[in-house]
């Protein structure tokens, strides 16, 4: 391995993609187990590595050199191998000072709680006291010297201003929920979380719905690459290049979720654009059919609609997972907060919005199977179309005309 980053679980990791884009070079994700890593450096079988999650701390005592910025926080994320000799760096500080300051918030005389105390949070807690935060605790689940528990939190500061997640917390595939839930926390200011995968995870989505300014660490992750790639190269790259690259991985792995009544286009539209940008496409009615048997039709005839949506909600929170997609979803998708949450965990909503005099009513459809139930679906669900729409995209013409629209909202 020339260039790579080193972890004990990479499945979720965006890097390769990042650094592809960056320069001309091979990167690699080595997942190294516990127990390997002295075996690894030891070797020095690389260029330049970065290192995540849990070695940023355990390379240390491999290096020849620290840069002062990484000893003083006392993790490092790139080490350069120049001939023979380990070199140290921490580009996740500049990542995470751009990424607070990308999202308009300042720490300047604020109370900050930093979640987890491995390498991130070091990371965290020297970006804090740059920025001028006045007052700066970690927070762990085990109880130790100069760390709070979260118990302690809830108890004594629940007047922080800025939350930091530096946890696995949310993280896919790893651990669900969130470190604390934010709508405690009645003084809020800002919330930052350095996972990025998925793009928002409950803890940034919730801050979001309090219209409390939040972010997940994907601008972080590419901003620390750009860093690294700096240091691995020893060059210097033009100051617009992360956010370029940013935009690109946002709008690759973003998934474009499209809601609407029964008939407003969304099959229709959704494989049109499927097939135009290149991506998946999924329909949830499609994959309750898959998962159950039965169409969502005679899921409602046989067991209710009630007992339909809670596997209909299933199925979405499985779906919102995956990047990348065209989703249509169901009629009644939105009803739920919980199905619109978790679409919005890896997706933006795009509301097909088609005239109530251009819907027609079907037989496969039991809740809007007349015109009079399909006008009362209509009346009861309009705005909360609206509401929970990320884009309105009017569907009166044609589908390549919706087509044309969702993309041109969706790039901008």
């Amino acid at each position: 391995m020339q260039y790579g980053c080193i972890g004990e679980h990479l499945t979720h990791s965006f890097s390769r993609e990042i650094h592809e884009q960056i320069a001309d070079y091979l990167y690699a994700l080595k997942e190294i187990p516990m127990g390997e890593l002295d075996s690894f450096m030891t070797e020095r079988a690389f260029k330049a590595i970065n290192v995540t999650i849990p070695y940023k701390q355990d390379v240390i005592p491999h290096l020849s050199y620290i840069d002062p910025i990484a000893s003083k926080i006392g993790a490092v994320n790139t080490i350069v191998n120049r001939n023979g000799e380990l070199f140290g760096y921490n580009t996740d500080f500049g990542g995470m000072e751009s990424m607070i300051q990308n999202l308009g918030i300042s720490l300047m005389n604020k109370k900050v709680l930093i979640f987890g105390t491995g390498g991130t949070s070091k990371t965290a807690a020297a970006v804090s006291e740059h920025l001028g935060a006045s007052a700066i605790y970690k927070v762990s689940r085990s109880p130790r010297s100069g760390v709070l528990t979260y118990e302690d939190v809830l108890s004594f500061h629940t007047d922080a201003e800025i939350l930091i997640n530096t946890t696995p917390k949310g993280m896919y595939s790893r651990e669900k929920g969130m470190p604390v839930d934010p709508k405690l926390f009645k003084k809020l200011e800002g919330v930052v979380d350095a996972v990025y995968n998925p793009l928002r995870t409950e803890f940034v989505r919730t801050a979001l719905e309090m219209g409390v300014p939040a972010v997940g660490g994907l601008y972080m992750l590419v901003c620390q690459a750009v860093l690294a790639s700096e240091i691995f190269l020893d060059t210097k790259y033009p100051a617009e290049l992360t956010e370029d690259i940013y935009h690109k991985i946002l709008g690759s792995k973003e998934n474009i979720v499209l809601t609407g009544m029964p008939g407003s286009g969304k099959s229709t539209v959704g494989k049109l654009l499927a097939e135009k940008m290149q991506r998946p496409y999924y329909d949830t009615d499609t994959l309750i059919t898959e998962k159950t048997g039965k169409t969502p039709a005679e899921l409602i005839v046989s067991l209710g609609e009630s007992a339909f949506r809670i596997i209909e909600s299933e199925v979405v929170k499985e779906i919102s997972e995956i990047n990348s997609a065209i989703i249509a979803t169901g009629g009644g998708i939105v009803l739920r907060h919980e199905n619109v949450d978790s679409l919005r965990m890896n997706g933006k909503l795009f509301f097909l919005d088609r005239p109530l005099e251009q819907l027609l009513p079907t037989c496969d459809r039991p809740l809007s199977s007349t015109k009079e139930a399909l006008e009362k679906r209509y009346h009861e669900r309009y705005d909360i179309y609206n509401g929970t729409a990320d884009f309105v995209i009017q569907n009166d013409t044609s589908p390549l005309a919706a087509v044309e629209a969702i993309e041109r909202n969706f790039y901008q």
